[in-house]
């Protein structure tokens, strides 16, 4: 068994049911990518939009590509003829234009909202209060090609577990109370996308639905 694959492994034995896993292969090669394929891992996130588009065409038709990066509005045509799940929504512009894209092709596009949870400014998301007032106002609603399944967030870069768990618990309590005032009968609003290489047992803990591991799995990264 390859290193790629006996890594799949032992993170799927230690992940309870319900909860699935997005290998991150950003800036590593298709050749990796099968390699975990053909250990049995189906679902791929990538952070680039250019990368994906020369992965895709290269690797077997029944892999479920995530789009986890920071997503432009310009090149969100170039992914909705086939991606399975955004997972980075972080503006009402940005939802619109999934929707306009998915509409030319004429298929639903499965989304996240992306909540800034992290002290970090860097990372991108809707703050709570941003996301609440933009689910309040209701535009959403009129998207008929695409679907909120849930929301996505990254925890600060720190050694400090209690600030991880807080970020996570944060995002939990969040995705509870929009479930029940927004989505409360709909059965595909159920993921919590949280939780990396580094962190993802703390995430698993706090309710996460889908963590997203990358280094774990594939070694460092080459640039």
């Amino acid at each position: 068994m390859s290193q790629i694959a006996e890594n799949i492994k032992k993170i799927k034995e230690s992940l309870p049911d319900g909860v699935r896993l997005v290998a991150v292969s950003k800036y590593h090669t298709a050749e990796a990518v099968q390699e975990a394929y053909d250990a049995g891992q189906r679902i791929f996130g990538e952070n680039k939009v250019q990368e994906l588009l020369q992965k895709y065409p290269a690797l077997p038709d029944d892999i479920e590509w995530h789009f986890i990066g920071h997503l432009q509005r310009n090149k969100v045509k170039m992914i909705v003829p086939f991606i399975s799940l955004i997972h980075s929504i972080d503006s009402p512009r940005l939802l619109a234009e999934v929707n306009n894209a998915a509409v030319k092709v004429g298929r639903v596009v499965d989304c996240l909202l992306q909540i800034h949870i992290a002290r970090e400014e860097t990372k991108y998301g809707f703050s709570i209060d941003e996301c609440d007032e933009f689910l309040r106002v209701g535009e959403w609603k009129k998207f008929d090609y695409i679907r909120i399944c849930g929301v996505m967030g990254m925890a600060t870069f720190t050694s400090d577990e209690t600030e991880v768990r807080e970020e996570f618990d944060t995002l939990k309590q969040f995705f509870d109370r929009i479930k029940m005032n927004y989505f409360p009968n709909v059965e595909y609003f159920k993921e919590i996308s949280m939780g990396m290489s580094e962190d993802y047992p703390i995430a698993i803990k706090a309710g996460s639905s889908m963590i997203r591991v990358g280094s774990y799995i594939f070694g460092p990264r080459i640039y």
